[in-house]
């Protein structure tokens, strides 16, 4: 099935917003009201369909959905799971993970952050010292996927350590869940964060948070906002079946609901994973063989997204290739890396190996750089 139609003038070949299917966008075209035992039935049915994408039980694990971008979600999961004596070691190989941080400062959560080369994987080693010496850490959060640069963080060998020290593990899953398979009980996540307008492939309104029930049921009081307190959201939930505490945002619920049903039918994270690496390894073959040079080597590289190096060109302007490019019908990411010249390229949502055939063929006609002067 080729996504790309009339509707979409352009693909967008980003971490999210991503394009969306027909039905997806079809999905939003009905008004609901938020009280009602049809749509809280609805809310109900994600909850439960995201523990199975968790591979987890309800009895051990609940859902949170929670109003806002990712990164409400993340502040929402800092802001209440941490109580006032308790403090946030960070691991930070990239922009999330650093505002991870920043989150944690502006909430005046104490914290310390484990550094890490943007183009490296985490130093486990140093990792081990922090939760060794200091005994005041009381919970570690990590980036699975770092689309700062396309990096796929090892979070199963992090969460041994974490376990190993007995903290609470935090992992911000923003741009891997439902792309990338997870289980959530072996690698040891007591609050996995993601959004609904990633790899679920639906559209930007709210974000989630799955967590172990023993320890969201320690969350009381502990909130330090309002709209934020993920205790407050999940008692709500929990007790009116579905009921969100404020309003919702309805249109994007029964989109992501329509998302979930097409995640199935194309088989699931196995097969919607395969797809995703499919459409990775065309594109960085096509690209390399157009003389780009990516910025990870492929043992580190996620199926979501990847980071090229800008040519070394004097012509070359990021924004004259992008501008090319939309003319086009596609749509790619400026580079987020701190020390080198780079742009992104996603490869998940709505789209096929046909879609980055059609993408390479783009850069080709658009690569202006090469031609000769005069």
């Amino acid at each position: 099935m080729n996504f790309y139609n009339d509707q979409n003038p352009y693909l967008l070949l980003t971490p999210g917003p991503l394009s969306t299917s027909s039905g997806v966008r079809e999905a939003m075209l009905r008004d609901w009201c938020t009280w009602d035992d049809e749509y809280k039935s609805l809310v109900q049915s994600i909850r439960s369909d995201l523990l199975t994408i968790g591979r987890v039980s309800s009895e051990d694990y609940t859902t949170v959905l929670m109003q806002g971008s990712g990164t409400f979600s993340v502040e929402s999961v800092l802001g209440t799971a941490i109580p006032s004596e308790g403090k946030l070691l960070v691991i930070a190989n990239g922009a999330y993970g650093n505002r991870i941080a920043t989150i944690a400062e502006r909430l005046n959560i104490p914290v310390t952050v484990v550094c890490g080369e943007e183009s490296s994987a985490p130093d486990l080693v140093g990792i081990e010292r922090e939760l060794r010496e200091d005994q005041s850490i009381t919970h570690v959060a990590v980036v699975h996927c770092e689309t700062t640069t396309g990096m796929v963080n090892p979070i199963e060998a992090i969460g041994r350590l974490v376990k190993q020290y007995n903290k609470i593990y935090i992992v911000d899953a923003m741009s891997s869940f439902g792309g990338i398979e997870i289980s959530m009980k072996n690698i040891g996540i007591d609050f996995l964060i993601s959004s609904a307008n990633k790899c679920i492939q639906g559209v930007p309104g709210f974000g989630f948070i799955i967590a172990a029930r023993y320890e969201l049921n320690k969350c009381a009081n502990q909130a330090r906002s309002l709209s934020l307190d993920l205790y407050d959201q999940w008692v709500t939930m929990e007790d009116e079946q579905g009921k969100w505490r404020f309003t919702s945002p309805t249109h994007t619920v029964h989109a992501f609901k329509q998302a979930l049903e097409e995640l199935k039918e194309e088989g699931g994270i196995t097969a919607r994973g395969e797809r995703y690496r499919t459409n990775q390894r065309r594109l960085v073959r096509g690209m390399r063989t157009l003389g780009f040079e990516t910025l990870l080597p492929d043992v580190n590289q996620s199926p979501i997204i990847t980071s090229f190096l800008e040519p070394v060109h004097d012509s070359f302007r990021f924004q004259d290739f992008y501008m090319k490019l939309k003319e086009q019908g596609f749509v790619i990411y400026p580079g987020k890396v701190t020390n080198q010249s780079t742009f992104r390229i996603g490869n998940i949502g709505a789209i096929n190996e046909e879609d980055i055939e059609r993408l390479l063929e783009a850069i080709e006609k658009s690569m202006y750089w090469l031609e000769p002067i005069g």
